[in-house]
């Protein structure tokens, strides 16, 4: 499909958010101030801001905004689905031939769209913001984010770039070809590199979050990592044939060794330790490679009962006009 990257090219800007109260004010501020700044025409963007079920005053906030101004748009889901479901039903949404996907806390900062579209123009159609500090954040996650960008990229057979977050522009030819991926583990920085196109990226030094507390602690953070690596790779399951052929050599030279032992000096050794040991170090073998198993296992048959990826309990405002390759919303809206 032809992507218009002109002066008459629509844009985008989809936030995903929960529990985001106290950045709303400030976020809708910034995001105007770099619209203005860049000069776009009233009519060539919108803004989109998904409320994932939130439980303090960011969807009182954002439909009195919503109000005021033409150009937001705002969805609220049904009930609490996820930071990717959120940023799901706001791609799905999105009308524009550029779209910004970007978290509500500001740690994303505004300001980089403008570098975002500089790139589009040129011809990219995927550009993400590479993240070279991290402001705020604790040496331990700083640390297993490292770890885990780097372990994703050498198990996966997809180049998933490293220290990448969400935070980047999608030509609306990306757009459409997400939207033939409906899983529900997703892993959107994963699925857009599978997409393919051209991409660049663009270093940045991410801020702190301007208000409140990250909705990422370790226990969400290990499941995001574990639906990464499970969704473009199936060398976990690997692990197990491997620690099947690892065991089996221990245990055949083990045997061996006895065999000798007893063939000429003709002591058997009682064997209590090196028999618990075998017990405990095959069981967690076991109980490893079932797990990972059950992972998979897992995954699939949350896909196989088809239910819809979101809900949409309301929207309000209009932004822009839907373009000729809109498909009807895949979410039912909940009245």
């Amino acid at each position: 499909m032809t992507v218009r990257r002109g002066a008459d090219a629509t844009l985008s800007v989809v936030v995903p958010l929960y529990n985001e109260g106290a950045n709303v004010e400030e976020l809708l501020a910034r995001i105007r101030r770099v619209v203005d700044e860049l000069a776009l025409p009233p009519a060539a963007w919108e803004l989109i801001c998904v409320d994932d079920g939130s439980r303090d005053d960011t969807l009182p906030q954002l439909l009195a905004a919503a109000a005021a101004d033409r150009h937001l748009r705002v969805i609220s889901l049904s009930r609490n689905f996820g930071h990717q479901i959120a940023a799901t039903a706001g791609l799905d949404a999105a009308r524009g031939d550029a779209v910004v996907l970007m978290d509500g806390d500001l740690q994303d900062p505004p300001e980089l769209i403008g570098a975002f579209l500089a790139k589009f123009r040129e011809g990219y159609d995927v550009v993400y913001a590479t993240r070279r500090k991290r402001a705020g954040e604790s040496p331990f996650k700083i640390l297993t984010a490292r770890v885990f960008y780097r372990t994703i990229r050498r198990l996966t057979n997809v180049a998933i770039p490293v220290d990448t977050g969400d935070f980047r522009l999608m030509s609306r030819r990306v757009i459409v070809a997400l939207r033939n991926a409906r899983e529900r583990h997703r892993f959107i920085r994963g699925l857009v590199s599978w997409v393919g196109f051209k991409q660049t990226g663009i270093p940045y030094d991410r801020a702190e979050r301007f208000a409140g507390d990250s909705k990422y602690p370790f226990s969400k953070m290990f499941r995001f990592a574990l639906d990464g690596i499970t969704a473009f790779s199936e060398i976990p399951l690997r692990l197990a044939t491997w620690f099947g052929f690892v065991v089996s050599a221990i245990a055949f030279v083990v045997a061996v060794i006895e065999i000798g032992i007893r063939i000429f000096t003709g002591y058997n050794l009682p064997g209590y330790t090196s028999t618990i040991f075998a017990i405990l170090f095959l069981g967690g073998v076991q109980l490893i490679t079932i797990g990972i198993l059950g992972e998979y296992v897992g995954r699939i048959y949350d896909e196989i009962k088809g239910r819809p990826l979101y809900l949409v309990a309301e929207t309000s405002g209009s932004g822009l006009d839907a373009p000729s390759d809109s498909l009807p919303s895949t979410a039912p809206v909940v009245r």
